[in-house]
């Protein structure tokens, strides 16, 4: 396998930015950067051997460096949202910034690792090649308590598993609920929908919230709703039948947390099956839950190659643990990270065609 390196341009304050392109054996590859240790492309084959970009995103820094979606954002330090922008570890309440409309938390605030260029060390394999990006994020940043210091390595192989590793270790107390943002569309990046895409997720019950997207704390079955993907859906079914689903209504579409019934054994937690082009993305990975995102409010002028991405241009399949979790003990799992304790946990896309 091979690792090429380029200029990304430049970061607003005149800092290098590098991309790294990992291609296989087949030719199939990915390309991420070290400004937020961002995933910047998949390139894989369809039923056909004809070979797209299964990844939204933008072709510049200047692009990535302002507002983007979180387009293939390495997301924390804490993905997904905190009710209020608050929560009490040890007798100490944080108050974090209220970047989601004023009123909660969202992906690390702010400045979140996705903000920050972070050290790049690539490494060739035979069958596989790997990046490991490094940041230290400072006690207090974004005024989370705890230094906390993360590795984030992507490796791709000759299988066209993408897999993502996520390590970090904290000197105090702390919460840490690392995760990827990438927008998927198995027809290629400017496709335009994922309408057309079916998606299998392996939950019984998800998390239903309030209108700011925040958990009410309660299990829902998904049984008899949309939500209920256990046996795969059209997304555009499921879109369709937003009315009768009042857990559907404030995100315009689908925006949920699901509870997955492996737990957080290493397992499939989702299947997308694009059939036009015979692609398949699974989701295998140790988290308990799954963020699945439809791009329900995105438009973006700019993409890659010109692309306008808009409205369900796009998912995300975002691994993790319960949104709002330091303020819901009874969510499964814990994102309290402790010094002496190692955060580590992987998911895999794997990308296959069916003929």
């Amino acid at each position: 396998m091979s690792i090429v390196t380029r200029p990304f341009g430049q970061t607003r304050d005149g800092r290098a930015v590098t991309q790294y392109t990992l291609t296989n054996h087949s030719g199939a590859s990915i390309s991420v950067i070290d400004w937020g240790a961002i995933l910047t492309s998949i390139i894989v084959p369809d039923k056909d051997g004809r070979m797209a970009d299964v990844a939204l995103g933008f072709d510049s820094m200047e692009k990535y460096g302002g507002g983007h979606g979180a387009m293939g954002d390495t997301v924390g330090r804490y993905g997904n949202r905190i009710g209020k922008g608050c929560f009490t570890l040890d007798g100490v309440t944080y108050q974090l910034a209220l970047n989601d409309h004023g009123v909660n938390h969202l992906h690390g605030g702010n400045v979140g690792f996705s903000s920050h260029l972070w050290e790049g060390t690539p490494v060739e394999g035979a069958h596989q090649d790997s990046v490991a990006f490094h940041r230290v994020s400072p006690d207090g940043e974004e005024n989370y308590p705890g230094t906390l210091d993360v590795t984030v390595t992507y490796t791709w192989d000759d299988d066209n598993n993408l897999i993502i590793r996520y390590e970090a270790t904290t000197d105090k107390a702390t919460v840490c609920n690392l995760t990827n943002h990438t927008y998927f569309n198995l027809a290629g990046h400017d496709h335009g929908t994922i309408r057309d895409h079916e998606v299998f997720i392996d939950a019984d019950v998800m998390t239903p919230v309030d209108g700011g997207l925040i958990p009410t704390g309660a299990y829902m079955p998904v049984s008899g709703t949309p939500l209920d993907l256990r046996e795969g859906m059209l997304l555009g079914d499921g879109l369709d039948r937003m009315d009768e689903c009042p857990q559907m209504q404030p995100a315009h579409g689908y925006d949920h947390n699901f509870v997955l019934r492996k737990g957080e054994a290493m397992g499939l937690c989702a299947c997308v099956y694009h059939e036009g082009t015979g692609r398949v993305m699974e989701v295998i990975t140790d988290q308990p839950a799954v963020q699945l995102y439809t791009a329900c409010t995105t438009d973006l002028e700019g993409g890659k190659g010109g692309a306008h991405y808009g409205q369900f241009s796009g998912l995300c399949l975002e691994t993790q643990h319960c949104p709002d979790d330091p303020n819901n003990p009874q969510f499964p799992g814990t994102t309290v990270l402790r010094p002496g304790e190692k955060y580590d946990t992987t998911t895999i896309y794997a990308f296959r065609v069916e003929e």
